[in-house]
């Protein structure tokens, strides 16, 4: 599935820029241009970071 329909970004290419270290936004967008045109995927971008946090960091005991 597409993550930002601009550029034609799939959310694989997302995630792997988010494990490559591009945490923010804005970062995502300067790895793969994902929501550098229209704005509609920022929330989507977002979210995909914070997932990232929360399924990689195993919870509190």
């Amino acid at each position: 599935m597409y993550a930002c329909i601009c550029h034609a970004v799939h959310e694989n290419e997302v995630r792997a820029c988010i494990s490559a270290g591009a945490h923010t936004q804005e970062a995502i967008g300067e790895a793969c241009d994902a929501g550098t045109s229209c704005g509609t995927c920022h929330e989507r971008l977002v979210d995909m970071i914070e997932s990232y946090f929360t399924d990689s960091v195993p919870a509190a005991a």
